[in-house]
This record gives structure tokens, C-alpha cells and sequence, in this order.
């Protein structure tokens, strides 16, 4: 599916927060949630160093998506985000009926780097979004998008 430059826009973002995650002594994830008429509703980075492991930002997207907004508008949005929802994300994304998601990064990269960084590998195994909730439309990985979350979860493993 070809990218247009308001997605590379929205991925641009992600990246942004994963990095301003990061830099906050965070895990580096970052999304944002854009509305059925283009603009930004939503966005969000990991939050997780405070002890809750479910502060992911898909999460917190989805959360604010049921309390916010209508199930049409839901189906409508595109999430944009720096690494492909986890089973817990995908989840909640499906549950809450929002529309397709658009990742610069994929689980199956995460794992790799992650094995190939001597970091221990995640809680939860890391599936494809769809093999959690099948119905969901998604694109990703996305170049160059993709090399630069690399580099996010490089400076974190590294220190």
C-alpha cells in the first residue's frame, strides 16, 4: 500500500515520541491516533518505567478512543505507531473497534534486535497483530522509519 506524505508525517511523529519516551528513562514506543477527517485526536508515548507494564501508548490510544469518541469515528481513524501493537495492544485496538493500523516498526524486528542486543526477551510473546485479532487492516514496517526505531532500542539496551 503506497505510503502518502501525511502518513510519513504521522510515522515522523511516532518516532518522535518513542524518542521523547526514551529520553524520559521510557521504553521508546510512540502513536498517534488521526480521525476520520485527517487531523490528530490522540497521541501518546511508552509510560511504562513507573512500574505499570500496561502504559503502552496503543493502549492508552485505545482507552481514550472508547471515552471519546463514536464507534463510527473509531472505525474510521488510522493509528500511526513506532513499533507494531503487542497481543495486549492489538487487543484492546480491536475490542475498541478502531480502523486500520499504519507501524514503522514490526514485532518480528523488535524480537530480532532485541536477541541481537543480548536483551532478554519480552514477557509476552511477540505475535503479529493479526494472528491476534485477524479482522484488522495494517501496513508496516516502514522505510526508513523502521532503521530509526532500531537505533531508539539500541541506545536503550546500550545505555
Amino acid at each position: 500500500m503506497p505510503l502518502t506524505d501525511d502518513d510519513r508525517a504521522h510515522l515522523r511523529r511516532c518516532v518522535e515520541l518513542a524518542t521523547e519516551a526514551l529520553e524520559a528513562g521510557d521504553e521508546p514506543f510512540g502513536s498517534v491516533l488521526v480521525g476520520p477527517t485527517g487531523a490528530v485526536r490522540h497521541e501518546d508515548r511508552n509510560r511504562v518505567a513507573g512500574g505499570d507494564a500496561t502504559r503502552h501508548p496503543e493502549f492508552e490510544l485505545a482507552r481514550w478512543a472508547a471515552a471519546e469518541m463514536t464507534p463510527d469515528e473509531r472505525a474510521a481513524s488510522t493509528v500511526y505507531t513506532s513499533g507494531e501493537h503487542c497481543p495486549m495492544c492489538a487487543a484492546a485496538h480491536a475490542w475498541v473497534g478502531l480502523g486500520p493500523i499504519l507501524y514503522a516498526s514490526s514485532s518480528e524486528q523488535l524480537a530480532r534486535w532485541r536477541s541481537e542486543l543480548g536483551a532478554a526477551p519480552a514477557p509476552v510473546r511477540p505475535l503479529p497483530i493479526i494472528e491476534v485479532a485477524p479482522a484488522l487492516r495494517v501496513n508496516g514496517p516502514v522505510s526508513p522509519f523502521d532503521d530509526e526505531v532500531r537505533e531508539l532500542h539500541r541506545r536503550l539496551v546500550r545505555g
